[in-house]
């Protein structure tokens, strides 16, 4: 029993101690909590009358810096002696910039940085005697994120609907360019892709990184795509299918990007009412598009033709080997001269009106073996595949990707009702 009560005893003067600690940490002076140093640019602003603002119209680099109560001296050693770091000449209307000024009466600018971009920027330090410049980068964090989808009307308008950046549209659009005709999708079609966004200060939305991974359902069949270095020394990076082959042809499917109408195709037995429904070959493909769109080459060649011409208006040909040509007309403009090597999707000109034309197009001429033939009938050659020696690798690396992709869920829209009626939402 003794035993008893003193095991009683012992747990009250255990719990009488705890509130006694309690009380008295409670009563104890705390100290105070010092505000963490918040640094901007690498700065902490605290020490700085700070102002906000953008590059206007007509605005110099010295005017703003005088304007500021810089030195001359100063103004000057930086535009003379940190050409290669900030050139003045360079700033651009628009572009924000963050004066740090002293705290004294002067408010004089001590600090000015200027916003190149989200991520990069550009210091000039008047505070020495002498002015010097450097450049930095904020701090990106990278997000992975995962992103499946099934298509109801089309590949842009999905991918807005989940919230995605649009460049993403983009990349998928040119890494598909060769095996899927994206003016042409079904409804059902299927996408998966992996990727990275970025963020600054874990908030701030600054841009996306390449696709790490993707995967194409169209017309029940599954395309998957993984980038691949095969050239480390070259660094040349293609998208490869699940059994090791280029996604990437010898020749692209259009001379135009987007925004291109397929308004006349390839036809020896064309017939018009303007000449009395004789018989006119159409030996071009014309892709309707506003002047100004820009034409792009459809494949790696050398420019032989860059010229004015007849009825062809303003046009550039292309040698691309012994076997194919091609040739682009009624440019608006040429950006390509004669004797130059362009590469596949390089911008060579501008669709105009130039020449015998009813509105703006390009009509884009094919030639293999020095004979025109329809570049849509034609089976293009692909490029070439991942080396035997490089394969195992490429499998390797691959199977984790395929797995992941794999594992994504894909997003079914949710029916919504509107009135008395049951509808999808387009």
């Amino acid at each position: 029993m003794q035993r008893f009560f003193g095991a009683i005893l012992a747990l009250i003067v255990l719990v009488s101690c705890k509130e006694k600690k309690e009380l008295v940490q409670q009563l104890e002076p705390k100290e105070p909590v010092q505000k963490p140093i918040v640094k901007h640019f690498g700065f902490n602003l605290d020490n700085f009358n700070t102002e906000y603002d953008t590059i206007k119209r007509g605005e110099t680099f010295g005017e703003l810096m005088l304007k500021n109560k810089v030195e001359y001296p100063k103004i000057y050693s930086i535009s003379e002696n940190y050409k290669d770091t900030f050139d003045v000449r360079k700033v651009m209307v628009g572009k924000p910039y963050l004066l740090l000024k002293s705290k004294d009466t002067a408010e004089a600018a001590e600090v000015f940085i200027y916003q190149n971009d989200k991520i990069n920027y550009t210091v000039v330090d008047f505070r020495d005697s002498s002015a010097y410049a450097y450049k930095g980068r904020r701090t990106v964090r990278a997000v992975e994120r995962e992103v499946a989808g099934v298509i109801e009307n089309n590949l842009s308008e999905t991918l807005d609907k989940l919230g995605v950046d649009y460049n993403v549209t983009i990349d998928l659009s040119e890494i598909y360019a060769w095996t899927i005709d994206f003016f042409r999708l079904e409804k059902g079609d299927k996408f998966k892709v992996i990727y990275d966004e970025h963020f600054i200060n874990d908030s701030v939305y600054a841009g996306r990184g390449p696709l790490k991974a993707a995967l194409f359902e169209h017309k029940g069949t599954p395309i998957y795509a993984f980038p691949y270095v095969t050239d480390s020394l070259k660094n040349i990076l293609d998208y490869y299918d699940q059994d090791a082959n280029n996604l990437r042809s010898t020749f692209l499917r259009a001379p135009i990007k987007f925004g291109y109408r397929l308004s006349s195709r390839y036809n020896l037995k064309r017939r018009i009412a303007y000449y009395g429904y004789k018989v006119r070959p159409h030996k071009g493909t014309d892709y309707a598009a506003p002047v100004g769109t820009p034409i792009i080459a459809t494949a790696d060649g050398t420019v032989s033709e860059s010229t004015r011409r007849g009825g062809n208006g303003r046009y550039v040909k292309i040698r691309h080997n012994g076997t194919y040509s091609t040739q682009y007309l009624h440019m608006k403009k040429q950006k390509v001269k004669r004797g130059e090597f362009v590469r596949q999707g390089d911008v060579i000109g501008w669709v105009g009106m130039t020449g015998n034309t009813g509105g703006p197009h390009v009509c884009y001429r094919f030639w293999k073996n020095g004979r025109q033939v329809d570049p849509l009938r034609e089976k293009l050659p692909s490029a070439e595949p991942i080396a035997d020696s490089l394969k195992a690798n490429y499998m390797e690396h691959i199977d984790p990707l395929r797995i992941q992709l794999d594992c994504i869920e894909y997003v079914i829209p949710e029916p919504e009702l509107e009135g008395d009626q049951l509808t999808l939402n387009p």
